[in-house]
């Protein structure tokens, strides 16, 4: 579903509702169609974790995959908004000590 629109940039924000943990979203540059299906994934972080790419496609420019993980660092609040209303509260708790645990053991 989209849930942002930058119009300034021609970024679409995206958050399937079946998708995974951790939290991301994908951002399409231009419209999500079948001609184009290339999108930036980034995870949208949280109260002490910057959003990072996960996963792009050589396809997509470096200005525009900046452009999207700036975006979402400064939409971070409201996209892990989104992100819970569509996935549950639940599910963002477990990402949350599952990253905790991690860090204890490292």
């Amino acid at each position: 579903m989209k849930i942002f629109t930058d119009k300034e940039q021609n970024l679409n924000v995206y958050i399937f509702s079946n998708d995974h943990l951790p939290a991301h979203v994908h951002i399409f540059k231009g419209s999500k169609n079948e001609a184009n299906i290339y999108n930036v994934k980034i995870n949208i972080g949280g109260e002490n974790e910057r959003p990072s790419v996960v996963k792009t496609h050589e396809s997509i420019k470096r200005s525009d995959i900046n452009a999207a993980l700036e975006l979402v660092f400064e939409k971070q609040e409201i996209f892990l908004k989104e992100w819970v209303r569509i996935h549950g509260i639940q599910k963002l708790e477990n990402q949350r000590r599952g990253t905790r645990r991690s860090n204890r053991k490292g």
